[in-house]
């Protein structure tokens, strides 16, 4: 590995937390600040929307793809090592698969050992979803877990983020009235006494400059290592249906392609529902060759497709990623994904070319490295 030493912020999360959101956040906050950032983003397989979605931050971003970053640590550090090749960056924020846990043990500690005089791991932090807490914690009251739920080997996972996070950042916080919200920060510090809780907004950027006083001051990075059962973990991840997808879309007339990106995420939605599915979450990215772009997501069974930017309705040839993480069969939510897209253009009257579609489960996890106690 090259170059002076880059700070290296890991932000992890379980999937729909917000993480993508923090890292654009992270990116235009930090380099208002003065500093060189860039990026580098984690999934199981290629068209990854996240990588769309921060390019448009104009930060130089970097991805690794067929793994996560535990049992991809050689690709992780030679990412690493051409993002600060090419940008020469004080920091480097990186989000890993969403599902991925034991991270402190499998990537921080290697790094600390290996590359400490190159990279220097920032506290680690975890998202929390600000109206998931109870229902990750197993803590009962007024709040509940999303309509279908995830098993218990997928809430082992998020149990276990938690279990290892140097920093708790719990995201969404404005959609909770401030009265809940300190009830919600009182329950995680009870059972987290040792570990700093920031309430922040990802989507508005409240709290958002505390967090990065957090990891920019110095602490260390890396405390805890979680007890991981990786038989509990692996069949947590193999719960989850995976699917990326990459098509071209084509028009003869103009087209409302916000309308036709909402439709999309709903449709897909409704089958999930119908299908007797849970939505970790549900991404899409399309973009019209200098015409602009649309990003777009679901993070639950009952929430509200969430869509930012704008695409010219003239645009009459546009790039579509959609990515999937549903607890459903792999190839029930590919023939999903298909049939609503197909659908959902057809009503617009736009051609769709799927161009690469996989759907698949995550394989067992096989870290490179694991350390048993922290450096």
């Amino acid at each position: 590995m090259s170059g002076t030493t880059t700070r290296f912020v890991l932000v992890g999360g379980f999937l729909g937390a917000g993480k993508t959101t923090l890292l654009q956040q992270a990116a235009t906050r930090l380099a208002a600040r003065g500093h060189r950032v860039a990026l580098l983003v984690n999934d199981q397989a290629a068209d990854l929307v996240d990588t769309a979605v921060l390019q448009e931050t104009g930060a130089e971003v970097d991805e690794v793809s067929g793994g996560c970053f535990c049992c991809r640590f050689d690709d992780m550090v030679a990412a690493i090592d051409r993002l600060k090749l090419k940008a020469r960056p004080d920091f480097i924020v990186a989000e890993p698969v969403g599902s991925c846990t034991d991270l402190s043990a499998t990537v921080l500690q290697p790094l600390k050992q290996m590359y400490g005089r190159q990279v220097e791991p920032a506290p680690y932090s975890v998202l929390i979803d600000v109206k998931q807490v109870r229902a990750l914690m197993r803590l009962k009251e007024r709040y509940q877990a999303p309509s279908g739920g995830f098993p218990d080997d997928v809430l082992y996972i998020y149990r276990t983020q938690v279990e290892e996070a140097d920093a708790i950042v719990l995201n969404k916080a404005d959609l909770v009235a401030p009265a809940d919200l300190e009830d919600l920060r009182l329950q995680l510090a009870a059972q987290f006494p040792d570990t700093p809780i920031v309430a922040i907004s990802a989507l508005s950027g409240e709290g958002v400059d505390r967090w990065l006083d957090l990891v920019c001051e110095g602490r260390p990075a890396g405390r805890k290592i979680a007890a991981v059962d990786y038989d509990t973990y692996a069949a947590g991840e193999a719960a989850l249906g995976w699917m990326n997808a990459a098509a071209t879309l084509r028009a003869d007339a103009a087209v409302d392609w916000i309308s036709l990106a909402r439709q999309l995420l709903e449709s897909v939605q409704a089958a999930v529902q119908r299908a007797g599915g849970q939505i970790g979450h549900l991404k899409l990215f399309l973009t019209g060759r200098g015409r602009g772009h649309v990003a777009g997501n679901v993070t639950s069974n009952d929430g509200p497709a969430a869509l930012r930017g704008s695409l010219a309705q003239d645009a009459r040839q546009v790039s579509l990623l959609l990515n999937a993480r549903v607890r459903i069969h792999a190839e029930q939510l590919r023939d999903i994904a298909e049939a609503s897209l197909q659908a959902v253009a057809a009503r617009h009257g736009v051609e769709a070319e799927i161009s690469n579609m996989r759907s698949f489960f995550p394989s067992r996890p096989v870290p490179t490295h694991r350390f048993a106690a922290p450096l």
